[in-house]
């Protein structure tokens, strides 16, 4: 009798089990089967990398960056335009992950869970999609970056709609030409498959401190009666914080016009670390951004094991600050806003459909809110005054820019990064931007061109020029 209960158990056991791992699977052939389909190993429809009857990609201008043509994958006439855009429309591979054709490819080919890939033409709803990008904003952009020959990003987005008008990244390659990529040629490579707007992190430099200058607007009350004096260095904490040159005697804007180090370090220590702590964290900082379905790599600002002359150094965008280039383009925007950031989508989308068809929803407005609007106003105010006072203000053609450049030293016998980051204050072109060059020098000399170029060309295609 206990031989027939324990035979009847384990039965019972397995046919449980059974049940479950059915139900598992049909689960996931559910949720997961547009994924299954466009991985490389089912051959049977992985030629021309799966996108042999895929849909066309457009520019906002209606533009075609990638279609099919006699089920060929074919990508936009001039190659500058392919490398620039490679990083968000992606090649006929899966390389490049955070590519649309790489996240939504299943949309792209029409797949179906009950058709497959064979739906009728005449019950496929349109599977083209249509990208917020200017295809002629991003080769201006890439044309300035490719010629330095280095790692480098540049994004502009509009800090009213949300919409991304350039993303570009380098290293870049064509994706009518992908390269073969052997240990001979790695470091030739190397990184090309990472969007670096969206995934990578860098040392800030004075970028940072545009936060410093934050804390201190909100926590030192005469912070403009004030002034400093600059000798080109000065020792806190042990050892010395280094300016470019001696500034002299200066005031809080002038401080942040001429990029003052001995300042904005002296500021972080006499704020602290909890405050310089909290600003951050308020700012977001040590977040994760999404764009679309893509989290942004997460900056760091950690002085909890800092020293004097480490947290010094960490309100100039030094000893282990790192920042995202679409994060850095978020802040400006929200500086523009008032205070409140807005969400960015690559996306153009104006009935619904097309997100809808991707399993997005449409940008929400406003998103956090970094910043007071009194000290959005005032960092604002300081970096106009860097550009009108500092840079130039023709640096940007007719455009009234708001600006901060950065040069983050990251050792290893490398050059710094060179970065520009801010935004424009007129009505008809409200466009936040970032650009960072890496191991490259100063960055007027190096991100102040991309921007320019990038900014310059935007404005013309927004404004009908």
């Amino acid at each position: 009798m206990k031989r027939v209960l324990r035979r009847s158990t384990l039965i019972l056991i397995i046919t449980l089990a059974f049940i479950g791992g059915i139900g598992f699977l049909s689960a996931e052939l559910v949720m997961s089967a547009d994924d299954w389909v466009d991985q490389p190993y089912n051959a049977h429809i992985s030629g021309n990398g799966g996108l042999a009857q895929a849909g066309t990609i457009f520019d906002r201008n209606g533009v075609a960056l990638a279609q099919t043509v006699d089920g060929e994958r074919v990508y936009h006439s001039d190659e500058n335009v392919r490398r620039a855009l490679l990083h968000v429309v992606g090649d006929n591979s899966l390389n490049i992950s955070t590519a649309v054709q790489s996240m939504y490819r299943s949309e792209l080919t029409g797949y179906n869970l009950i058709w497959g890939l064979n739906m009728p033409e005449s019950l496929r709803s349109s599977h083209d999609i249509t990208l917020s990008l200017d295809a002629d904003v991003c080769a201006a952009a890439y044309d300035v970056l490719s010629s330095y020959d280095k790692k480098g990003t540049c994004v502009i987005y509009n800090y009213k709609t949300g919409e991304i008008i350039c993303s570009v990244s380098t290293h870049t390659y064509d994706p009518n030409d992908p390269p073969k990529i052997t240990e001979d040629n790695e470091k030739e490579y190397d990184g090309v498959y990472l969007d670096n707007v969206l995934s990578s992190s860098y040392t800030p430099g004075s970028i940072f401190k545009l936060v410093t200058c934050a804390a201190a607007i909100e926590h030192i009350p005469d912070i403009y009666e004030r002034t400093w004096y600059c000798g080109g260095s000065e020792e806190l904490g042990g050892s010395d914080i280094t300016c470019v040159e001696p500034h002299g005697t200066i005031d809080f804007k002038q401080a942040m016009a001429c990029s003052c180090n001995i300042v904005f370090a002296e500021l972080a220590v006499e704020l602290g670390p909890e405050i310089m702590t909290e600003t951050a964290e308020k700012i977001g900082i040590d977040l994760s951004f999404k764009v679309d379905d893509i989290n942004t790599a997460k900056g760091v600002y950690d002085v909890s094991k800092a020293d004097t002359n480490q947290l010094a150094w960490s309100g100039v965008g030094q000893y282990n600050d790192k920042v995202n280039p679409m994060q850095m383009a978020m802040i400006c925007a929200a500086i523009a806003n008032g205070g409140q950031t807005v969400n960015p989508t690559v996306f153009k989308d104006t009935s619904g459909e097309l997100l809808s068809m991707l399993g997005l929803q449409k940008p929400s407005g406003k998103g956090r809110e970094m910043f007071s609007p009194d000290t959005a106003q005032k960092l604002g105010e300081i970096m106009r005054y860097t550009i009108t006072d500092y840079y130039g203000d023709n640096l940007f053609g007719d455009l009234s820019v708001c600006a901060k450049t950065g040069t983050g030293e990251v050792g290893e016998e490398k050059a710094p990064n060179g970065w520009m980051i801010g935004y424009a204050q007129d009505e008809d072109c409200p466009l936040a931007f970032a650009c960072v060059v890496e191991d490259s020098g100063f960055g007027f000399s190096y991100a102040g061109p991309v921007a320019e170029a990038a900014m310059i060309k935007a404005s013309e295609k927004l404004k009908g020029r």
